[in-house]
C-alpha cells in the first residue's frame, strides 16, 4: 500500500526518474527503438533481468555514452565499462563477448552487451543458479560487485542506488531511443553486504565537518594531512562535476596509490542531494592544483555535458553545504570566492560546464531566492525517502510524510515557506500505531524534524505546525 502511494506521489512531484505511461498502440505500429532492443537482446543473451540492467546503466551514466570519452575513473559507454590500473571490466567484457575494445567503447549495443556479460559473470561467481537469476532481488551482490567499489560500504551504497531507482522507475530518452522501466517492488537480498555499514543511514558526527554528511575517507595517498586554517587560510570553495557516479566517485577517491592522486572534501548526489565527506576540511584534498592549499572542493555526481544530473535537490543541498563552509571560514558568498574548477588558474578542466546554473546556485547559497526555502523534504529526510502525502500550513509552510521503501521507515518534516532563515515556532510529529508519538518542536529557521520511525505494515498519524497553522492526520497509510 505504502509503496503504491509513494510511487503515485513521486509522479505528482515530478521526481528525477518519473514513469511516463504512453498511449498504447499495436506492436506492429511501434517505431523501431534500437536502444530498447539492445537492452532486451543483451538481457536475453546473458539471462540478466532486463529492467535491472537498464537501471544499472541509468545509475552509472543516465544512459549517455559520452561519444566514447572516458569518465574520470576510466569508464566507457552507457554501462561504464572500466579500464584503469586496478579495474579491467572493459577488457573482461571484450573477452566475454568477443567484441573488440574499440567497439565496446563507442557502440551502444556492444557496450550494453558487455555490461550484461560482466554482470552475469559476477552472478556466476556468486553461484546464482537459473532459479535465482529469475529474481531481481537475488542479483544485489552481483550489482554491488559491478560497481568495482573499493570498500564494502561503498559497494552497498552503489547497489542501494540501483535498487532505489528500480523501485522508482526510469525513463531515459537518448538520441538512439527511449527506454522505460516501470516502478516495481523488489526485495533485495543483500547477502554479505548486510553486514557492511550503510552510508545512507549511518552518520559519523565526530568524523565529519558538516553534520549532514556521511563519512567515507579517501585513501591516504589522495590528500595531504594539514592543519588548516592555521597553516593555510581557506578562502575559496571550488565546484566540480565528477564525470562519474556518486558511489563511483567516492570509490575512486578511496583507490590508491596511483599515478595521479585525486580527491575532494565532499561529494554530492544528483537524485536527492545526499552528501558524503571524504577528506577533512583541515586537510588538503587534491582537486584544484594551485588552489588546493586555500580551498574546499565539492564534487557533484554527473557529467558536464548532460544537464539531467543537475537536479533541484542537488543544487539546494550543495548550496546549503557551501553556505555552511563559507560561514565557518568567513568566505564571502560571491562568485569571486565560490568558483568552478575551470576558473582555477592554469586549470585544464572545464567543470562544472555550461549546464551548471550558476545564477540559481548562487541564489540558493545567498538565500536570495525570492523567499524560497533551500531545503526539500527529501534532503531533510535523506536518501531513499519519497513524499507520499503532504498538508499545507496556510502560507507558513508544509508538513510532509515520506516513506522509504527499502527499509520500511516513515519520515515527517515541516518545511517553512515564510520567515525563512529566521527562527520561528515550527513543529512536526510522527506516531506509528502501537507506539508513542515522537514530536519535534521549537523555534526553527528552516524546518522541523526529521522524525523517522519504522512503519512497515502499520498505520501512522502525522502532522505539524508552522506559526498558528497546524495539521493532524488520522491513522492512515496502513500496510
Amino acid at each position: 500500500m505504502k509503496a503504491r502511494l509513494r510511487r503515485s506521489a513521486a509522479l505528482l512531484a515530478g521526481s528525477l526518474v518519473p514513469l511516463v505511461l504512453l498511449a498504447g498502440r499495436p506492436a506492429s505500429a511501434a517505431p523501431p527503438d534500437p536502444l530498447a532492443d539492445a537492452f532486451t537482446r543483451a538481457a536475453a543473451t546473458y539471462e540478466v533481468p532486463r529492467d535491472l540492467l537498464v537501471t544499472l546503466g541509468y545509475a552509472e551514466t543516465h544512459l549517455d555514452g559520452h561519444r566514447g570519452e572516458p569518465s574520470a575513473s576510466g569508464g566507457y559507454g552507457m554501462m561504464h565499462l572500466v579500464s584503469n590500473p586496478t579495474v579491467h571490466s572493459l577488457e573482461q567484457a571484450a573477452q566475454l563477448t568477443g567484441q573488440p575494445v574499440s567497439a565496446l567503447k563507442t557502440d551502444d549495443a556492444a557496450n550494453i552487451a558487455g555490461g550484461a556479460a560482466v554482470l552475469r559473470a559476477h552472478a556466476d561467481a556468486l553461484g546464482l543458479d537459473a532459479a535465482a537469476r529469475e529474481d531481481a532481488g537475488k542479483w544485489y551482490p552481483a550489482v554491488a560487485r559491478y560497481g568495482n567499489a573499493s570498500s564494502p560500504q561503498v559497494a552497498r551504497l552503489y547497489a542501494d542506488t540501483v535498487y532505489e531507482l528500480l523501485a522508482s522507475g526510469v525513463r531515459a530518452t537518448t538520441p538512439n531511443g527511449t527506454v522505460t522501466v516501470r516502478p516495481q517492488v523488489v526485495r533485495p537480498d543483500l547477502g554479505a553486504y548486510a553486514k557492511a555499514p550503510d552510508l545512507d543511514r549511518t552518520f559519523a558526527a565526530a568524523a565529519v565537518d558538516y553534520p549532514s554528511a556521511h563519512w567515507a575517507p579517501a585513501h591516504s595517498t589522495n590528500y595531504a594531512v594539514s592543519n588548516r586554517p592555521s597553516d593555510d587560510a581557506i578562502d575559496r570553495i571550488v565546484i566540480h562535476v565528477a564525470q562519474g557516479s556518486y558511489a563511483g566517485t567516492i570509490s575512486w577517491f578511496q583507490t590508491g596509490p596511483r599515478a595521479n592522486p585525486t580527491s575532494a572534501h565532499y561529494v554530492v548526489r544528483s537524485s536527492d542531494g545526499d552528501v558524503t565527506q571524504t577528506v577533512r576540511e583541515k586537510d588538503r584534498a587534491f582537486h584544484a592544483g594551485s588552489y588546493n592549499r586555500r580551498s574546499i572542493g565539492i564534487e557533484h555526481e554527473g557529467f558536464v555535458d548532460n544537464a539531467s544530473w543537475f537536479t533541484d535537490a542537488m543544487y539546494r543541498s550543495s548550496a546549503a553545504l557551501t553556505r555552511a563552509i563559507a560561514d565557518r571560514y568567513g568566505i564571502p558568498k560571491d562568485r569571486a570566492h565560490i568558483v568552478g574548477h575551470v576558473e582555477v588558474p592554469e586549470a585544464d578542466h572545464t567543470d562544472p560546464g555550461p549546464n551548471w546554473n550558476w545564477t540559481r546556485y548562487m541564489q540558493f547559497v545567498t538565500g536570495d531566492t525570492g523567499g524560497g526555502n533551500p531545503h526539500t523534504p527529501q534532503s531533510v529526510c535523506g536518501s531513499g525517502y519519497n513524499v507520499i502525502d503532504s498538508a499545507a500550513l496556510g502560507s507558513a509552510g508544509t508538513v510532509y510524510l515520506l516513506y522509504n521503501n527499502s527499509n520500511g521507515y516513515n519520515c515527517v518534516t515541516t518545511i517553512k515557506s515564510s520567515s525563512i532563515g529566521t527562527p520561528s515556532a515550527t513543529s512536526a510529529y510522527l506516531e506509528v500505531q502501537g507506539s508513542t508519538r515522537v514530536p519535534d518542536s521549537g523555534n526553527f529557521a528552516y524546518y522541523a524534524g526529521p522524525i523517522r520511525a519504522s512503519g512497515a505494515g502499520k498505520c501512522v498519524k502525522w502532522g505539524g505546525t508552522a506559526g498558528s497553522a497546524g495539521y493532524d492526520s488520522p491513522f492512515e497509510h496502513c500496510g
